[in-house]
């Protein structure tokens, strides 16, 4: 198998001059005063396209690393497409692009049920398309072309809301659920696996510990009679899209996902959770959000690691799940304060315990819910 390149400061050659014309088409770099982009073969990554792609990452809500990963060329390919440029055709393996997240978010504002606004042309998205289309009297064949587009936009010049109407759909779809925690299915994600193992530092690799992790969550929420499901074993490493996919195949409830972090600042030190948040659609998974906060807080009062907040991203296992997910950041492995904790099998155990604490805290009504860090699993199992 081909692994794909990655671009960085200093290389040149055809694929950089590509990379520069499209950071040029987004206005993110002056095509008109480079002159490094007319010149094919010998385009250089220098410092001005690190800026801008650092720029583009941050609009993106994903990594930021100044790096052109094959994540990010494939993001830098979506952002060239509007709506009308092509015509979207239903398709086993779906089509990408910003002209199909324009699509999601007009058939939301009409109140056409496409799921989430990840720019995938999936069979949500088109199911949407053909009722949409059988309402405007309009051929229901799926394929968004330009007479489609026609009256999404004289329709939609006319409404506006369609993000609080996902709001509404998930809000209402964890309310019929009930707080009763047997029954639920949940989908619990250790990061990396197999060749690769993550951050390894402090004698420590980020895979044995995520897994070790959720191990201990899926135990605890069995007990509780919840259907778990890991996206990998112990010694496979399917790709973020991938494990997105088995998630929607087995219609979880929820997606929880475990990292640990790094960074060249010894220093750098605490947990973050992570929800689907796309300011540049306008479009977020509301109940990922509380679901982010209530898992936060949950694991800084159980083992006082320093609250470093909730953040909406876009990456793959977010975007793509058509249930809310949530990806939790246990600590620094390049942290000696946080290392020492992810050793400890006591942390460990806090950090399952504050997990499958949040899971039950999501599904109950406000009026029975509790304080962050009073509820213990002993209670769970009397309810």
């Amino acid at each position: 198998m081909t692994t794909e390149p990655t671009y960085r400061r200093g290389d040149t050659g055809p694929a950089v001059a590509a990379i520069r014309e499209r950071l040029a088409r987004l206005g993110l770099i002056d095509a008109a005063a480079d002159p490094a982009i007319p010149v094919q073969g010998e385009a250089v990554f220098d410092d001005a396209v690190e800026t801008a792609v650092r720029h583009f990452q941050q609009t993106r809500r994903t990594t930021v690393d100044g790096l052109v990963t094959p994540g990010t060329m494939r993001l830098l390919e979506e952002a060239s497409w509007r709506l009308g440029d092509r015509d979207l055709v239903p398709s086993e393996e779906p089509t990408f692009g910003d002209d199909v997240a324009e699509l999601q978010r007009a058939l939301l504002t009409l109140g056409f049920d496409c799921g989430r606004v990840n720019g995938a042309y999936d069979r949500a998205t088109v199911a949407a398309v053909r009722e949409f289309q059988r309402n405007v009297g309009l051929p229901s064949d799926g394929v968004t072309d330009l007479l489609t587009v026609q009256a999404l936009n004289r329709l939609g010049r006319r409404m506006a809301g369609g993000g609080l109407l996902h709001a509404m759909r998930e809000s209402e779809a964890i309310q019929s659920a009930g707080p009763a925690l047997p029954g639920k299915v949940l989908v619990l994600d250790p990061g990396h696996g197999g060749p690769d193992t993550g951050v390894t530092a402090s004698d420590l690799t980020e895979s044995e510990i995520v897994y070790d992790v959720t191990d201990r969550v899926r135990a605890r929420l069995e007990k509780l009679s919840v259907t778990t499901h890991l996206t990998r074993g112990g010694g496979g490493s399917p790709d973020q899209r991938r494990r997105a996919e088995k998630a929607n195949e087995l219609g979880a409830d929820l997606v929880i996902s475990l990292h640990c972090d790094a960074h060249a600042n010894p220093a750098a030190s605490g947990v973050a959770a992570f929800y689907y948040g796309n300011d540049r659609f306008g479009h977020s998974s509301p109940t990922g959000e509380r679901f982010a906060g209530l898992v936060q807080r949950e694991i800084t009062a159980r083992t006082g690691l320093a609250n470093l907040g909730t953040h909406g991203m876009t990456w793959d296992l977010l975007r793509y799940t058509q249930m809310p997910a949530v990806r939790i950041e246990l600590g620094y492995l390049t942290s000696p304060h946080d290392a020492a904790l992810l050793a400890s099998q006591r942390f460990r155990e806090a950090c399952a315990d504050a997990i499958v604490i949040a899971v039950q805290r999501l599904y109950l009504p406000p009026e029975s819910d509790a304080p962050t860090g009073i509820l213990r699993l002993a209670e769970l199992r009397a309810t």
